[in-house]
């Protein structure tokens, strides 16, 4: 695990609130390695949803640089940002956030196709991701049809189905209970072993944390 597919250089974010600036992260430095699991943890209002939010590019930091591979998202147009996203990330929330209109395959196929991906190749890849979370059975239901716990091994395989370098995962667990969040938790870690695939995640839950390879946690704006 010696090569970082994600670092984040001298972050700095801040936020108005009325007349007054918050400053919420201060020099944030991470470098995540290829295969590596990283828990990020802190209290509530600590940035660690922010922090999330400007390793995937969804926002900009004031100051600082993120890398994704050998490519700066932080210097990247939109359009060359939402293409590295979609080629090399994937993410989890703790709201599945799948279509309700389609069925899990085409949930899981849909960034391969916004990628330019086939059809039927998008849907054979679409396929033999959720037969590895366990719902081949199930890829024809909507997501209506499906368990809680389905609809998140769903958006596991979503986030993983393109094989990107890292997935960064915001509570991915916290909306089930605990026997469902443990075989999601196990079924992200199985298959980052698997696929030698990063993760970057965010959680409260301390059962979780001895399946990571590293924690870390934010304090006042840094990673301690």
């Amino acid at each position: 695990m010696s090569e970082f597919v994600l670092r984040a250089v001298g972050l700095e974010k801040a936020f108005s609130q009325g007349p007054d600036s918050v400053t919420v992260l201060t020099g944030v430095e991470l470098s995540v390695a290829r295969g590596e699991r990283v828990a990020v943890i802190g209290r509530s209002g600590s940035g660690k949803s922010t922090l999330l939010h400007l390793l995937g590019g969804l926002d900009e930091p004031d100051a600082g640089e993120v890398w994704v591979g050998s490519e700066s998202i932080t210097a990247a147009s939109p359009a060359q940002r939402a293409m590295l996203r979609n080629r090399h990330m994937g993410f989890v929330y703790q709201l599945h956030h799948l279509l309700p209109e389609f069925s899990a395959l085409e949930n899981v196929a849909m960034p391969l196709r916004l990628g330019g991906v086939s059809s039927k190749a998008a849907s054979e890849q679409a396929r033999e991701m959720l037969a590895a979370v366990g719902l081949e059975p199930r890829l024809r239901h909507r997501p209506a049809a499906l368990s809680g716990g389905e609809r998140q091994r769903v958006a596991v395989a979503r986030a993983l189905v393109g094989n990107p370098l890292v997935v960064l995962a915001d509570e991915p667990t916290g909306n089930l209970d605990s026997d469902n969040a443990r075989s999601v938790f196990d079924l992200m870690c199985r298959l980052s072993d698997e696929r030698g695939i990063s993760f970057v995640i965010v959680t409260h839950d301390d059962s979780m944390l001895d399946s990571m390879h590293r924690v870390v946690s934010l304090v006042d704006g840094k990673i301690r």
